[in-house]
């Protein structure tokens, strides 16, 4: 698959932003968001905090992300970044390239480390997919989400700096 990674425009591009974060949403199973999310408060959760926000395309939308400052002031050189790949995407190697992507542009940014502040221990083909790219895990909280089908589960923080 032969991805191109590009700026997402918010007045353009809702649409088909809103056709990968919909079904991740409404699954609830991966982001801490209500499932019953309006597509106007998902569209702010993703474009407005930031404007950061990237799609990967080959012939269609793949996936999308996006890359923010994770605390403000004295913590504003970490960053934080979501990932949603498209349904029917998955194992391509989709999130992987944004990945790819998202470390090298963070530090573009201005960014001296990216962390991930919830992802959930359920979620094996995300944590293995940071871990390969060098993410420590550095810190649990326990039981911190309820999973629609295994109950509570452990989040994970994980954390690289951007060398």
């Amino acid at each position: 698959m032969a991805l191109t990674i590009r700026k997402a425009d918010e007045a353009t591009d809702q649409d088909v932003v809103w056709a990968m974060l919909e079904p991740v949403f409404r699954a609830g199973d991966t982001y801490a968001v209500d499932p019953d999310i309006s597509r106007t408060d998902a569209m702010d959760y993703w474009f407005r905090r930031t404007p950061h926000v990237y799609l990967a395309v080959d012939h269609t939308a793949q996936g999308t992300f996006y890359i923010r400052k994770n605390y403000t002031g004295g913590g504003a050189h970490v960053c934080n970044c979501g990932f949603v790949t498209a349904r029917g995407s998955e194992g391509k190697g989709v999130a992987r390239a944004m990945l790819a992507f998202a470390l090298r542009e963070a530090k573009t940014l201005g960014f001296e480390a990216m962390q991930f502040n919830f992802v959930l221990a359920s979620n094996s083909r995300a944590i293995e997919t940071w871990k390969r790219s060098g993410f420590s895990e550095i810190g649990r909280q326990p039981r911190a989400f309820v999973h629609p089908t295994l109950g509570y589960v452990d989040a994970l923080i994980l954390h690289k700096f951007l060398d």
